[in-house]
């Protein structure tokens, strides 16, 4: 099996059983994203691809660690040989970081309000990079929102500001104000991710209650002029009720505003745990209607130099996971 195909079907599964020796060191634990609140997760690498798998004990994919980050997967009665890789925060090569994890917000299929976690102080944040610094290309920072989008973004931007002293890219993704964009760019943000998270309208207003999608739109297209092409992304879930159609159309009005798409995979969870994951042949097709997009639009996801396109390990990425 191809590595595109293999990849497809265990992001449809999602998770993975660890058995073997001792791998404490490569297990990551989320504060926000896919898996928040879980048990962990690995990453398993088969030369430069990757892919990130949930710790389930109950899984179809076994993970065995032969120790020194080897590992042997099976599933689906095959065999493949790769590496456990070592996570920094979050994730390999970056610090990745959740400055508040707790949120005013109620999407539907996201667990960050249940969890309630707390804000780091910007001391803390200094810290957590300072002590994988020797083994990181990139600080990526994404949050959620306290009290209102505009003290969150505040508090956000004085975190830049000290992490600016580590001379290493960084990469932004909060929910926006109409000054976000500007203010970021400001601070020498490299790269930023607004999230459009649904296909269409209706969908984001029945997933994310509250939140402002004529907004995103905005702030996507002015932030491309502000940082250019190949550095401005957005998540899009797939799995929340969209067609392939609505999801093609998604896809070709970013990539037309310069704009990376990442195609999530949905993780049934919070209000949305009785959804099912999207099936190896839907992410394939959409993998290659991206694919199509980004050629036209002559965007290049491998450009990235933080956040989700740059890690790979939730998502299929065209090109690099041929």
């Amino acid at each position: 099996m191809h590595w595109k195909e293999l990849k497809a079907q265990l992001l449809s599964i999602g998770s993975a059983r660890l058995t073997g020796e001792p791998a404490a060191r490569y297990v990551s634990r989320s504060a926000a994203g896919p898996g928040a609140g879980g048990e962990g997760s690995v990453f398993f690498a088969v030369g430069k691809r990757r892919v990130r798998l949930g710790l389930d004990s109950s899984s179809p994919v076994s993970i065995r660690h032969l120790g020194d980050g080897r590992a042997e997967m099976t599933v689906g009665g095959e065999s493949i040989t790769g590496q456990l890789e070592p996570v920094a925060l979050h994730c390999p090569r970056q610090a990745y970081i959740t400055v508040t994890g707790s949120c005013i917000y109620r999407c539907r299929y996201c667990e960050v309000p249940e969890i309630g976690g707390k804000r780091k102080s910007i001391g803390e944040i200094v810290a957590l990079v300072e002590s994988v610094i020797d083994r990181i290309d990139s600080i990526s920072i994404t949050s959620g929102v306290l009290s209102t989008p505009e003290e969150e973004e505040k508090y956000v931007l004085e975190v830049i500001r000290e992490l600016g002293r580590f001379g290493i890219p960084i990469g932004v993704s909060i929910y926006p104000t109409e000054k976000t964009p500007e203010n970021l760019a400001s601070l020498g943000v490299d790269e930023v991710k607004f999230n459009i998270e649904a296909a269409t309208e209706s969908l984001f207003s029945e997933m994310c209650p509250g939140l402002d999608y004529t907004l995103m739109w905005d702030v996507l297209e002015r932030s491309v002029g502000l940082f250019s092409r190949n550095h401005v992304f957005s998540n899009v879930i797939v799995g929340l009720g969209e067609t392939d159609g609505e999801m093609e159309a998604c896809i070709r009005k970013l990539t037309g505003k310069g704009v990376i798409p990442v195609l999530r995979p949905l993780n049934p969870a919070a209000r949305l745990s009785e959804f099912e994951r999207p099936s190896p042949e839907r992410l394939l097709k959409l993998y290659e209607i991206q694919k199509n997009a980004l050629l036209l639009a002559g965007l290049d996801p491998s450009q990235a130099k933080s956040m989700c396109v740059a890690c790979s390990g939730c998502d299929l990425v065209p090109w690099r996971d041929e």
